[in-house]
Protein backbone atom coordinates (compact mmCIF):
# COMPACT_ATOMS: atom_id res chain seq x y z
CA UNK A 1 0.00 0.00 0.00
CA UNK A 2 1.53 3.29 -0.99
CA UNK A 3 2.82 5.35 2.05
CA UNK A 4 3.40 8.88 0.54
CA UNK A 5 2.10 12.34 -0.18
CA UNK A 6 -2.14 11.68 -1.67
CA UNK A 7 -0.89 14.33 -4.01
CA UNK A 8 1.13 12.61 -5.95
CA UNK A 9 -1.87 9.59 -6.59
CA UNK A 10 -4.37 12.22 -7.81
CA UNK A 11 -2.14 13.41 -10.48
CA UNK A 12 -1.50 10.66 -12.09
CA UNK A 13 -5.28 9.80 -12.50
CA UNK A 14 -5.82 9.29 -16.58
CA UNK A 15 -1.99 9.80 -17.40
CA UNK A 16 -0.67 7.20 -19.37
CA UNK A 17 2.22 5.61 -18.21
CA UNK A 18 4.38 2.71 -19.42
CA UNK A 19 5.85 0.38 -17.45
CA UNK A 20 9.17 -1.60 -18.60
CA UNK A 21 10.20 -4.77 -16.93
CA UNK A 22 13.15 -6.31 -17.58
CA UNK A 23 15.22 -9.53 -16.31
CA UNK A 24 16.14 -9.41 -12.25
CA UNK A 25 14.53 -10.95 -9.33
CA UNK A 26 13.78 -6.84 -8.33
CA UNK A 27 11.02 -7.68 -11.16
CA UNK A 28 8.34 -8.09 -8.11
CA UNK A 29 8.66 -4.94 -6.70
CA UNK A 30 7.16 -4.03 -9.87
CA UNK A 31 3.71 -5.60 -9.06
CA UNK A 32 3.10 -3.14 -6.15
CA UNK A 33 3.93 -0.13 -8.54
CA UNK A 34 1.66 -1.22 -11.39
CA UNK A 35 -0.90 -1.76 -9.06
CA UNK A 36 -0.71 1.60 -7.33
CA UNK A 37 -0.86 3.04 -10.35
CA UNK A 38 -3.36 1.36 -11.27
CA UNK A 39 -5.52 2.40 -8.23
CA UNK A 40 -4.51 6.03 -8.69
CA UNK A 41 -6.61 5.35 -12.09
CA UNK A 42 -3.60 5.87 -14.49
CA UNK A 43 -3.70 4.24 -17.67
CA UNK A 44 -0.85 1.98 -16.99
CA UNK A 45 0.79 -0.41 -20.22
CA UNK A 46 3.39 -3.17 -19.17
CA UNK A 47 5.91 -4.35 -21.83
CA UNK A 48 8.39 -7.18 -20.62
CA UNK A 49 11.25 -8.61 -21.94
CA UNK A 50 11.40 -12.71 -22.29
CA UNK A 51 13.86 -12.71 -19.23
CA UNK A 52 11.34 -10.74 -17.26
CA UNK A 53 9.13 -12.80 -17.82
CA UNK A 54 11.42 -15.68 -16.05
CA UNK A 55 10.61 -13.85 -12.75
CA UNK A 56 6.94 -12.39 -12.87
CA UNK A 57 4.14 -13.66 -15.27
CA UNK A 58 2.67 -11.57 -17.83
CA UNK A 59 -0.17 -12.56 -16.28
CA UNK A 60 0.44 -11.29 -13.19
CA UNK A 61 0.61 -7.13 -14.72
CA UNK A 62 -2.51 -7.92 -17.37
CA UNK A 63 -4.57 -8.55 -13.85
CA UNK A 64 -3.19 -5.84 -11.78
CA UNK A 65 -2.99 -3.24 -14.97
CA UNK A 66 -6.34 -4.66 -16.45
CA UNK A 67 -4.34 -4.37 -19.86
CA UNK A 68 -2.66 -6.54 -22.25
CA UNK A 69 1.07 -6.93 -21.67
CA UNK A 70 3.42 -5.94 -24.61
CA UNK A 71 5.74 -8.93 -25.01
CA UNK A 72 6.93 -9.10 -28.75
CA UNK A 73 7.27 -6.36 -31.65
CA UNK A 74 6.18 -9.75 -33.32
CA UNK A 75 2.94 -10.38 -31.38
CA UNK A 76 0.75 -7.19 -30.99
CA UNK A 77 -2.68 -6.64 -29.09
CA UNK A 78 -3.73 -4.87 -32.40
CA UNK A 79 -2.59 -6.43 -35.50
CA UNK A 80 -3.14 -3.10 -37.50
CA UNK A 81 -1.06 -1.18 -35.23
CA UNK A 82 2.77 -0.74 -34.90
CA UNK A 83 2.24 -0.62 -31.01
CA UNK A 84 5.80 0.38 -29.85
CA UNK A 85 5.14 3.75 -32.20
CA UNK A 86 1.57 3.95 -30.23
CA UNK A 87 3.11 3.43 -26.71
CA UNK A 88 5.96 5.64 -27.27
CA UNK A 89 3.62 8.40 -28.80
CA UNK A 90 0.66 7.90 -25.90
CA UNK A 91 2.78 7.69 -22.83
CA UNK A 92 3.48 10.72 -20.44
CA UNK A 93 6.21 8.81 -18.77
CA UNK A 94 8.32 6.19 -19.36
CA UNK A 95 9.50 3.86 -16.24
CA UNK A 96 12.00 1.17 -16.90
CA UNK A 97 12.33 -1.15 -14.12
CA UNK A 98 13.99 -3.30 -12.59
CA UNK A 99 16.87 -2.10 -15.69
CA UNK A 100 19.21 -4.32 -16.03
CA UNK A 101 23.48 -4.15 -16.83
CA UNK A 102 22.09 -6.05 -20.30
CA UNK A 103 19.31 -3.21 -20.95
CA UNK A 104 21.26 -0.24 -19.95
CA UNK A 105 24.17 -2.19 -22.00
CA UNK A 106 21.72 -2.20 -24.68
CA UNK A 107 20.04 1.33 -24.37
CA UNK A 108 23.80 2.53 -24.59
CA UNK A 109 24.61 1.28 -27.49
CA UNK A 110 21.58 1.92 -29.39
CA UNK A 111 19.95 -1.82 -29.65
CA UNK A 112 16.82 -1.91 -30.49
CA UNK A 113 15.80 -5.94 -30.56
CA UNK A 114 13.02 -6.74 -28.10
CA UNK A 115 10.19 -4.96 -27.33
CA UNK A 116 11.20 -2.55 -23.92
CA UNK A 117 14.14 -1.45 -26.13
CA UNK A 118 12.59 -0.82 -29.40
CA UNK A 119 9.92 1.15 -27.31
CA UNK A 120 12.32 2.94 -25.92
CA UNK A 121 13.93 3.55 -29.48
CA UNK A 122 10.46 5.04 -30.39
CA UNK A 123 10.32 6.94 -27.29
CA UNK A 124 10.92 11.38 -27.93
CA UNK A 125 13.07 12.07 -25.18
CA UNK A 126 12.30 15.43 -25.40
CA UNK A 127 8.50 15.28 -25.38
CA UNK A 128 8.05 12.26 -22.99
CA UNK A 129 10.70 10.96 -19.96
CA UNK A 130 12.09 7.76 -19.64
CA UNK A 131 13.18 6.89 -15.88
CA UNK A 132 15.79 3.96 -15.37
CA UNK A 133 15.89 3.01 -12.53
CA UNK A 134 19.15 0.44 -12.76
CA UNK A 135 18.95 -3.25 -10.34
CA UNK A 136 21.89 -5.30 -10.31
CA UNK A 137 24.34 -7.04 -7.63
CA UNK A 138 26.69 -4.23 -6.32
CA UNK A 139 29.67 -5.80 -8.26
CA UNK A 140 27.70 -5.31 -11.49
CA UNK A 141 26.79 -1.93 -10.78
CA UNK A 142 30.31 -0.91 -9.93
CA UNK A 143 31.79 -2.43 -13.53
CA UNK A 144 33.41 0.31 -15.59
CA UNK A 145 31.23 -0.64 -18.55
CA UNK A 146 28.09 -0.10 -16.36
CA UNK A 147 29.30 3.17 -15.26
CA UNK A 148 30.38 4.14 -19.01
CA UNK A 149 26.64 3.03 -19.68
CA UNK A 150 25.16 4.88 -17.12
CA UNK A 151 27.22 8.28 -17.99
CA UNK A 152 26.36 7.69 -21.89
CA UNK A 153 22.68 7.34 -20.77
CA UNK A 154 22.35 10.21 -18.77
CA UNK A 155 24.26 12.23 -21.38
CA UNK A 156 21.63 10.71 -23.98
CA UNK A 157 18.81 12.46 -22.05
CA UNK A 158 17.61 9.58 -20.26
CA UNK A 159 16.38 10.11 -16.04
CA UNK A 160 18.55 7.97 -13.80
CA UNK A 161 17.25 6.88 -10.46
CA UNK A 162 19.85 6.10 -8.03
CA UNK A 163 19.96 2.32 -7.23
CA UNK A 164 19.50 1.78 -3.67
CA UNK A 165 22.08 0.45 -0.54
CA UNK A 166 20.80 -2.84 1.33
CA UNK A 167 20.56 -6.25 1.24
CA UNK A 168 20.84 -8.28 -1.89
CA UNK A 169 18.92 -11.40 -3.41
CA UNK A 170 23.14 -12.62 -3.99
CA UNK A 171 23.89 -12.35 0.20
CA UNK A 172 25.36 -9.11 0.05
CA UNK A 173 25.22 -5.57 0.96
CA UNK A 174 25.68 -2.77 -1.18
CA UNK A 175 24.73 -0.31 -4.31
CA UNK A 176 22.14 -1.79 -6.92
CA UNK A 177 18.80 -2.40 -4.72
CA UNK A 178 15.60 -1.51 -6.80
CA UNK A 179 14.54 1.37 -4.71
CA UNK A 180 11.32 0.91 -3.31
CA UNK A 181 7.85 1.08 -4.82
CA UNK A 182 6.70 3.74 -3.21
CA UNK A 183 9.89 5.70 -4.59
CA UNK A 184 8.86 4.87 -7.90
CA UNK A 185 5.89 5.52 -8.22
CA UNK A 186 6.76 9.37 -6.75
CA UNK A 187 9.20 9.52 -9.65
CA UNK A 188 7.07 8.99 -12.05
CA UNK A 189 4.75 11.61 -10.34
CA UNK A 190 7.57 13.78 -10.41
CA UNK A 191 8.72 13.34 -13.66
CA UNK A 192 4.49 14.70 -15.17
CA UNK A 193 5.24 17.42 -13.73
CA UNK A 194 7.93 18.35 -15.79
Amino acid sequence: MYQRDPANLAELRGVDVCVCVTGGIAAYKMCAVVSTLAQARANVHVAMTTEATRFVTALSFEALSGRPVHLSAWESVDRSDPQHIRLARACRVVLVAPCSMDMLARLATGRADDIVSLLIAATDRTQTPVLLAPSMNATMWSQPATQRNVAQLTQDGFKMLEPAQGWQACRTEGAGRLPEPDDLVDAIAAAIRL
